[in-house]
């Protein structure tokens, strides 16, 4: 099945996403819940095994290796201690999805300098309702512990 090409829609696509980040977390110990389909921002609680630590998370999948993700300018707005993106590659059938896992806070810093640039080499006129998180360097690769629900 090599370099199978899926013809799997975008929702299919988050939606498989979704669940990889769940079993992840689930096989690492923590209590996880997936929120109903037509929430905004949170796509997945998850908390430590006591209770004690609960966070939330927005997931983003791409169903190629490709590490760069689109966002919307709302996320430009989302922020908070507790609130992490974890960014999913579901690559090809041949091996497991990669996970970036990154506070909301960095991406949104990173969309807004991007798009900042972006709008400098563009002119300052001009307005995109795309925005990108990249992670090329794999800096985010597996930094589950970034979660803090085992401290």
């Amino acid at each position: 099945m090599k370099n199978k090409k899926h013809n799997r829609t975008s929702i299919v696509t988050g939606a498989t996403g979704e669940h990889y980040v769940a079993a992840e977390l689930s096989k690492r110990g923590y209590i996880v819940s997936l929120t109903p389909r037509n929430t905004h921002t949170v796509d997945i609680l998850a908390s430590s095994i006591d209770g004690t630590k609960t966070i939330s998370i927005q997931v983003k999948t791409r169903s190629d290796c490709i590490k760069k993700w689109t966002l919307s300018p709302k996320e430009e707005e989302v922020s908070g201690t507790k609130f992490f993106y974890i960014f999913v590659n579901l690559m090809n059938d041949e091996y497991y999805p990669e996970f970036h896992i990154v506070r909301s806070k960095v991406v949104v810093e990173y969309i807004k300098n991007s798009h900042d640039n972006w709008r400098k080499r563009n002119g300052e006129n001009r307005h995109s309702k795309m925005r990108f998180f990249s992670d090329e360097e794999c800096k985010y690769l597996d930094k589950w512990s970034s979660l803090g629900l085992d401290e």
